[in-house]
């Protein structure tokens, strides 16, 4: 295992939600893709069914700062401070996928825009843009 997969799967451990949600990724060179299996408790509305907008939300977000866990390699995880969800349809009791692209990183604040799908990346069922905080150091 190389370290940026290694330093994805301890990402992934320490963070609680991430272990509820089920979250695994897979790497291709610097570019991750979240994986969140289908639970039942990741069900917000049983009568469609449709997965929960927050768990939604939540997975992108996390599928963001993963990704510039990975690439930036900061003693911190990135701190959200503004984050905007745009829900495009529901999203159905499926296995879900997204990808983050960091769409411009500077020495404190990075831009990230990450889209979540389930059976096909072209019909995304969610969009994610936020703005995060990047640590300089480990006081921070």
């Amino acid at each position: 295992m190389n370290e940026a997969a290694e330093t994805l799967e301890a990402i992934l451990g320490r963070i609680p939600y991430a272990r509820f949600l089920g979250l695994r990724a897979e790497l291709a060179g610097d570019e991750m893709t979240a994986i969140m299996p289908f639970a039942e408790h990741l069900i917000g509305n049983p009568l469609l069914p449709a997965l929960h907008g927050g768990v939604t939300g939540a997975f992108m977000e996390l599928t963001a700062m993963a990704q510039l866990a990975i690439v930036e390699r900061r003693p911190r995880l990135p701190r959200p401070i503004g984050v905007t969800v745009q829900y495009l349809r529901s999203g159905r009791p499926l296995t879900t996928y997204a990808r983050a692209q960091i769409k411009k990183a500077g020495r404190r604040i990075a831009n990230v825009h990450v889209e979540a799908w389930q059976e096909t990346r072209a019909a995304p069922i969610a969009s994610l843009h936020a703005h995060f905080l990047l640590s300089q150091t480990e006081e921070n």
